[in-house]
């Protein structure tokens, strides 16, 4: 009995080789795919929130969580409940755009409920209030419309409106 020989990656870890769609959905080998994003990149905290904040503009938040993800294991134990939560708020997004209605809906409120705590704080001038009602109202959409969200025309804006004292997150019509 043959097994099926998996893909791995240049350490020799299993890594699923097929190229990836913006939303992260495996495409079939050979098909054109988008670049995915390099794994155990350490970034600091306004790299991190710039670099997640290009690609859900670009419409592609599953690679923004997988951003999040690097900053949650390799950052600051003080700060790994605001990169957790952020990397659910993305993947939240990425469900709610692949029609996902249930597990986008409980992933934009978990990730709202991890962030709230550091709304006082406001790191990396991040717009935490914002954020968490831009998930919650996205959630409930999400749960009464049929059909699947953009991805780029929801995304939010991470930081909130410093300049005129307001912390709102922004979601683009």
């Amino acid at each position: 009995m043959e097994q099926a020989r998996r893909d791995r990656d240049a350490e020799g870890r299993a890594r699923n080789a097929r190229p990836r769609d913006g939303l992260g959905r495996p495409l079939p080998y050979g098909a054109e795919g988008v670049a995915r994003q390099p794994e155990g990149v350490e970034r600091t905290g306004d790299e991190t929130v710039r670099e997640a904040q290009r690609l859900l503009d670009a419409g592609m938040p599953f690679h923004a969580h997988e951003v999040f993800e690097d900053a949650w294991k390799s950052g600051p134990e003080a700060e790994r409940a605001l990169w957790r939560g952020l990397a659910q708020l993305a993947v939240g997004l990425t469900h709610a755009a692949r029609g996902n209605r249930n597990g986008g809906a409980t992933l934009l409120r978990r990730g709202a409920a991890g962030i709230a705590a550091y709304a006082d704080s406001r790191p990396y001038g991040l717009g935490i209030t914002g954020l968490t009602a831009w998930a919650r109202e996205l959630a409930e959409r999400v749960e009464r419309e049929a059909e699947p969200v953009s991805a780029a025309g929801n995304a939010p804006r991470l930081r909130g409106r410093v300049s005129d004292g307001s912390d709102a997150a922004d979601s683009r019509p």
